[in-house]
């Protein structure tokens, strides 16, 4: 029996998993109830977004990223380390560099000799206007801003790296703290666009652990921006070394500076092929 629909190739980073689904080879069109159906866990195939792409031939390769709610993501770490798989796997990318050029900006890329894929996410923000958030002066940093949430008070730290996120130190750094507050954060007034949060536990100069609430995905095993915001933040404050691993539940991602310029890299593993019969 031939099936019809719209193909899709599902990887996962550390657990955090997305489908590609390339226009090129297959014509079609998606929009954020089709996305929403696809992603969902019980009722579609599952996954943590969708990566649609390339939207066109030659470099830099074009990729709409889209959360598994239907809207639209500036950047993923996780993402985008899986769209160059599978540009390399498609016969796309034919080379051990390239570049992929994302919602927040062209990002350079390296298939490492360990196996690992390095994406180079350029240089982080810590100005509050390029989150946004609306509780201080759009020049100023997001340092210890106090937010009270179900009666605690808790302080966050701001950085973008393409897409915004807030940071909580001092607290259990737990899935039920994530889940609780995360939601809370993530929704916030003085964030106008929502925000990615982590809760962060600092173990030593050079190792890092964080759990992960995720704008438009929820609790998240892993996630790549995020472990790059944090790393950059945790660096700014004088807290680690210019090369730190993030250690999260999906597993661990590498995160190295380079004349201040964020280098992650990390594992991309194939699942499986599908097609999603809805056209």
């Amino acid at each position: 029996m031939t099936l019809s629909g719209i193909p899709f190739r599902k990887y996962h980073a550390l657990g955090n998993d997305y489908l590609v689904m390339d226009p090129r080879k297959h014509g079609f069109a998606l929009d954020a109830g089709q996305v929403a159906r696809i992603c969902h866990r019980e009722r579609g195939v599952g996954s943590d977004g969708i990566l649609l792409g390339p939207l066109n031939e030659v470099e830099p390769f074009q990729v709409r990223i889209f959360n598994p709610d239907g809207g639209e993501a500036q950047r993923s770490g996780n993402g985008l380390r899986i769209f160059a798989q599978y540009l390399r796997d498609a016969g796309y990318l034919k080379r051990d560099q390239g570049t992929i050029a994302s919602p927040a900006g062209e990002v350079p890329l390296c298939f490492m000799p360990d196996g690992l894929i390095e994406l180079d996410l350029g240089l982080p923000r810590f100005e509050a206007g390029a989150l946004p958030f609306t509780g201080v002066a759009p020049g100023d940093e997001i340092r210890d801003f106090p937010l009270t949430l179900e009666g605690e008070r808790i302080l966050i730290q701001g950085v973008s790296v393409g897409n915004p996120h807030a940071m909580v130190l001092g607290l259990p750094v737990t899935p039920e703290t994530t889940r609780r507050l995360g939601p809370q954060i993530e929704h916030h007034p003085l964030f106008p666009e929502r925000v990615n949060v982590q809760f962060v536990e600092v173990l030593d100069r050079r190792t890092v652990r964080i759990e992960i609430w995720e704008r438009g995905a929820g609790y998240t095993l892993a996630s790549g921006t995020s472990s790059s915001a944090v790393a950059a933040l945790c660096r700014n404050r004088g807290l680690v070394d210019d090369e730190v691993v993030i250690r999260m539940p999906g597993g661990e991602l590498k995160v190295r500076f380079q004349e201040d310029r964020i280098l992650l890299a990390g594992p991309v593993t194939y699942v499986f092929d599908g097609i999603w019969p809805e056209v």
